[in-house]
């Protein structure tokens, strides 16, 4: 006899079940158990993915949930009486599809209707959702359980005879087969009511971990989610037996009731849902006069094409679009592509800007002609076969990017047209990362946040290389030393490891969305999550699917991604700004891919803002393949990936562009496929054009090909490649070469790259490059307002406009919008939504009265203006710390001093305004006194603040400079000393590095292997900022010598170790501050002569007197030069203070250009 578990709980019972579904399935086929419920508490994340797997191991599942049911009305949210219950538990079991349906509304209505603590149903709603639900009365936590805990038979009979006359021969009393107090006297309890009422009794375990030995590792999971102590005796504790029980362990309990065992076998026999292979698609409403979505598909289809390409249509054009009209219509897919289109539509007919094209979409001539890309398939020979394959149809995919900012419109135009209740976001799990496991666990252990975190450091954790905590403890000296020899360590990586890769909390996925033929709980489960997590305030809670992206494709619902491109934004800003400048609005759309300016400043290396191109190895590729074209661009978006850069197609792509090794074909029949990638395999549509070209296959065949290899699948690979062979050489072509592109198509293609998408983002990012070197003050003043709120690149593109010639100007409370905005030839007003401390509100007060009552007069003036309701102290004080009112009369000492004084006038006269009392004088009289107080008021006599106090303040409000630079009078040491710029730190090198920058943030750290402190530092130059590390010897040495904003020169360099490594940590080994260099003799002051010029007589006693008014260690110099010769001659009677008064002196008599530091 076997047994079957009817209440287990997944991983999906977050952090409070261990159980992942694989591993209950493998158990389920050790103990030789048929069948399999998971029950998780009050959801069915894992339903689909559990009947999934369980079905391929011939393992029947049984799709449950542990209901919270509410002990009154589920719409009631009122606080329980004390010691009153808020919920009870209910396990419920799917035995049908009508079963399934119900379970999947109550799941959805207990989030959307019942949730108050937990998601809860009621007595109602089981009552309403009954049919084909198999119910059991669950744990100690059950209604039944609890009454009869208490003592309360009369109401435990009431509740299971309630349940039983609902659900007639499908309810049962539940026992458990473990320790947990209390259990044994509810399982005796049990088998009295059982037996007095009738009813069957079922036995289960409420497993929450697999083994005996897992309950160690759930006790920690427990109190992660209770965010409890693990010492702490008062917290919840589970029992050790709540385990994946063997049918003897079950058995031995229950030694008189073979029934208990023999029910759970009987209902597993009972279960039957099955899931067909159906696509739940919402019907596209249909115009007046139009009978179906396929007529309707074709004319606009149709009405598009002629549209792009004029009438009558080219016969290429024709054949093309009645091709893929052909194959959407044979697949059924008219409303789909219906669909999409028509919210595209709306988001451009709303002014919403809207991507040219993501992913294999771009290849469908359909969605070029109806709009929903923007790139033309035939231009760039993308195929619609790598999109809609007849030879292996599944639901087409488009994904679109919106505009970040308003992409919600879009979402929100959606549910307006199909319901609410149809359209929802999806689900998704925020994992224990292995980093995430060692800090959760740390913390329930006892361990200190510094300890975890210095812990969780060692594991690698990059894009293209992270290790598990396994494979850590194998792979990393300092993890297995602490894991060998400290056993607190050894304790936490062991909890940690088992542990890491469950669920930890829900959230929204980034993009997706939902659209059903009906209320989406008709189809698949629901819940509520805050509004936050989808781009919302939080205060609000909004529907999500439960299953995740994966589940619901299977599950045949129309799912898409809703993505927000902050790249789009940024060009629609500025492209805004040249139309409020210029009167014209620029087409970006009808330009050509040609512009030799474009071209020029990438092969410069000048790619900072360029959309997918600002990484350094991006930007040093485009340079290295000297990019003059859009080809290039394409090919750099697909092979600026792990696995083309892993085996070096880059590298060969770039020596055949430069002509250092020759390109290749090993047919001639490949070169006109290869051609535009250097004879380098790069796109995965270049795999099904050799597969076509030399196979003689169909492009629908080859993408079947294509798909093998991209797989992985060894075998699938094989089979498909054989086939390929063979047609090949049936076509003539030599076995032995055919095999060798075989082999190149495997490993190659592996890696190729979906060219439409490719194709698609390149001229994203081209359109970001044209308008960065056709029109650059628009394009970094839209650049910087898309980084509002991220200081680290602001300082990034501050630096870089600066750089390009643009002067980025301190906010103003009478130029500044919310935004960066440009203000003149090559200049850009800072915005006010940038400085810190000001909110939105604050900003809109400005600009409203601003633009109400014409430009700010005066301090006082300005604080009497602006509505006080939104600007408080600390707004005035930041918008004064940031220069923003250097332009009303006064300095930033004076207006803070006044600022008390100054809100006072102000507050008494809006609350006047407020109350309607004027002065008895009449309405002119009220204004013209009311107002009188801003002229009456003075400013304070006291002295500016210095620059460097100036600039702290700046800095702290801002988080970066703006009016000026600590480093800005050492600019010409930065020049001599540095080898590096701050902002090119990343990129592994062997040599030593100099940086001249200032120290904007120290962090000390205690080193957990020495005890000894080591610090982390932040460094700022003109260029940009990063964090750099100073370990403990180093840091003993040179800690004095570190102060914040003070000039320095940084010398260090990268460890070996690092070498290969995405982002390398920059070690410092030395610091110097650079004013030491201006009297230690190693500078000296060089006055450059145009050829033919010398210095007039007076012009010379001039700089003699200057020299002598400053002696000190910098020698004087001459210099000469034209184009046949140079000189340079050192006064060995003149040594000048190289300091920052004598450079004006000097630059005053003989011109700014003329005079500048050098190395002595």
């Amino acid at each position: 006899m076997s047994f079957v578990h009817l209440h287990c709980h997944s991983e999906y019972s977050l952090l409070d079940g261990a159980n992942r579904i694989d591993d209950l399935i493998r158990r389920a086929l050790e103990l030789e158990q048929p069948a399999l419920a998971v029950t998780d508490h009050g959801n069915l994340h894992a339903a689909w993915e559990f009947q999934e797997k369980a079905k391929k191991a011939k393992i029947k599942p049984i799709l449950g949930m542990e209901a919270y049911v509410a002990p009154g009305s589920r719409l009631d949210r009122s606080r329980p009486a004390p010691g009153a219950k808020p919920y009870f538990h209910l396990v419920l079991l799917a035995r049908d599809a009508v079963g399934y349906k119900n379970l999947v509304k109550l799941s959805s209505l207990a989030f959307t209707e019942g949730f108050y603590v937990k998601p809860r149903v009621d007595r109602e709603l089981l009552a309403a959702h009954s049919e084909g639900l198999i119910v059991s009365s669950a744990c100690l936590a059950g209604e039944v359980a609890g009454h009869l805990m208490d003592d309360r038979w009369d109401a435990a009979r009431e509740a299971a005879e309630w349940y039983a006359n609902v659900f007639k021969d499908r309810y049962y009393l539940e026992v458990q087969a473990h320790d947990s107090e209390g259990q044994a006297q509810l399982n005796e309890r049990i088998f009295r009511l059982g037996n007095e009422l009738g009813l069957p009794v079922i036995a289960t375990n409420d497993a929450h971990f697999l083994k005996r030995e897992d309950h160690d590792a759930h006790d920690v999971l427990l109190c992660i989610g209770l965010g409890a102590d693990r010492e702490d005796a008062k917290r919840m504790h589970y029992d050790r037996g709540l385990y994946f029980k063997t049918h003897a362990e079950i058995a031995e309990r229950f030694p008189a009731r073979a029934d208990v065992l023999e029910n759970t076998l009987r209902i597993a026999d009972e279960v039957d849902v099955q899931f067909g292979k159906k696509y739940h698609v919402p019907s596209f409403p249909l115009p007046q006069g139009v009978a179906t979505e396929n007529d309707l598909l074709v004319k606009l289809a149709r009405d598009g094409a002629v549209a792009r390409y004029g009438d009558p249509l080219p016969k290429e054009v024709q054949e093309r679009l009645d091709y893929e009209l052909g194959v959407i219509l044979q697949t059924g897919y008219s409303g789909y592509f219906l669909i999409v289109a028509d919210f595209i539509k709306a988001a451009r007919d709303r002014g919403i800007p809207v991507g040219p094209g993501r992913g294999s979409a771009a290849g469908s001539l359909v969605a070029y002609a109806l709009g929903i890309t923007n790139v033309c398939p035939l231009k760039f020979d993308l195929l619609f076969e790598r999109f809609l394959n007849p030879e292996r149809v599944s639901m087409p995919d488009v994904d679109v990017d919106f505009c970040f900012e308003r992409r919600g419109e879009v979402i929100d135009y959606v549910r307006q047209k199909y319901g609410k209740e149809s359209v929802c976001q999806i689900v998704t799990f925020g994992t224990m990362k292995s980093r995430a496991a060692i800090k959760d666990v740390g913390r329930v252990l006892g361990f200190t946040p510094a300890e975890t975190d210095q812990l969780a450091k060692l594991i690698p954790n990059q894009p293209n290389f992270s290790l598990t905590i396994a494979e850590a403890i194998e792979q990393v000296p300092d993890v297995a030393r602490l894991y060998k020899t400290e056993p607190r360590y050894t304790e936490l990586l062991d909890y940690a490891k088992a542990l890491e890769g469950l669920s930890r909390h829900t959230g929204v996925h980034a993009a997706g969305v939902v659209i059903a033929p009906g209320p989406v709980s008709d189809f698949v489960p629901v819940c509520t999550q805050s509004s936050k997590g989808a781009g919302g305030d939080g205060d609000e809670k909004i529907t999500v699917a439960q299953y995740d992206m994966n589940c619901l494709e299977k599950a045949g619902m129309l799912k898409m991604d809703f993505l927000g491109l902050t790249t789009l934004t940024v060009i629609h800003d500025a492209l805004k700004s040249i139309e409020a400048r210029t009167g014209q609005w620029l087409d970006l759309d009808a330009m050509e891919f040609d512009d030799p300016k474009t071209y020029q400043m990438l092969r410069s290396g000048r790619t900072a803002g360029v959309f997918q191109f600002e990484s350094p190895l991006a930007t040093d590729v485009l340079r290295q393949m000297r990019c003059d074209r859009f080809d290039d661009l394409v090919a750099s978006n697909a092979l600026l990936r792990p696995g083309p850069l892993d085996t070096g197609m880059h590298k060969v792509y770039i020596k055949r562009k430069r002509g250092e090794e020759p390109v290749t074909y090993q047919l001639p029949e490949m070169e006109p496929i290869l051609r535009e990638t250097q004879g380098v395999i790069t796109y995965q549509e270049q795999v099904m054009r050799i597969a076509q070209t030399l196979a003689g296959i169909s492009l629908a065949e080859a993408d079947v090909l294509r798909k093998a290899v991209g797989k992985k699948d060894a075998e699938l690979i094989r089979q498909e490649l054989g086939k390929f062979i063979e047609k090949a050489v049936a076509k003539g072509h030599d076995r032995v070469v055919i095999e060798d592109i075989a082999g190149q198509i495997e490993t190659f293609g592996r890696y190729g790259f979906n060219k439409s998408h490719s194709v698609a983002y390149s001229v994203v990012s081209y359109h970001t490059a044209w308008l960065k070197a056709n029109y650059p003050a628009d394009f970094m003043a839209a650049l910087l307002s898309s980084c509002i709120g991220k200081t680290e690149d602001v300082v990034k593109y501050i630096a870089e406009a600066r750089e390009m010639g643009i002067e980025v100007l301190p906010p103003d409370v009478n130029e500044s919008g919310y935004k960066f905005t440009v203000v003149g030839e090559n200049r850009i007003r800072f915005g006010l939504g940038a400085v810190r401390n000001v909110g939105e509100g604050a900003v809109q007060s400005v600009l409203a009265s601003r633009a109400e009552g014409g430009a700010y007069t005066s301090f006082f003036d300005f604080v009497e203006r602006v509505d006080l309701r939104a600007c408080n102290k600390r707004v005035f004080e930041a918008l004064v710390c940031a220069g923003a009112l250097d332009g009303l009369g006064g300095h930033r000492a004076q207006y803070l001093a006044a600022l008390d004084t100054a809100i006072s006038a102000a507050s008494l006269k809006q609350d006047e305004e407020q109350r309607g009392v004027l002065s008895l004088f009449g309405e002119a009289a009220a204004a013209d006194d009311a107002g009188s107080s801003a002229h009456k008021l003075t400013l304070p006599n006291l002295p500016a603040w210095s620059e460097s106090d100036r600039l702290t303040r700046e800095k702290e409000i801002l988080g970066f400079y703006v009016s000026g630079h600590p480093l800005e009078p050492f600019r010409a040491e930065a020049e001599i000393f540095a080898t590096h710029k701050v902002a090119e730190l990343g990129a592994w090198t062997p040599e030593p590095i100099t940086l001249a920058c200032v120290v904007t943030a120290v962090k000390k750290q205690i080193s957990k292997r020495s005890g000894a402190e080591f610090a982390r530092l932040t460094l700022e130059d003109f260029s940009g900022s990063s964090e750099v590390l100073v370990f403990p010897e180093a840091w003993s040495a040179l800690s004095d010598a570190v102060k914040t904003d003070v000039p320095v020169l940084v010398e260090g360099g990268y460890s070996k170790r690092d070498q290969g490594a995405e982002s390398p940590t920059f070690i410092v080994e030395k610091v110097t501050r650079l004013a030491e260099k201006r009297v230690g003799g190693q500078v000296a002051i060089a006055i450059e002569l145009a050829p033919g010029a010398g210095l007039a007589p007076g012009v010379m006693r001039d700089v003699r007197a200057t020299c002598d008014a400053y002696p000190g260690s910098a020698p004087l110099e001459l210099r000469w030069r034209d184009s046949r010769a140079s000189a340079r001659f050192r006064s060995r009677s003149l040594s000048v203070a190289p300091s920052n008064a004598v450079l004006a002196e000097l630059r005053a008599l003989l011109g700014d250009e003329r005079v500048r530091l050098v190395r002595a």
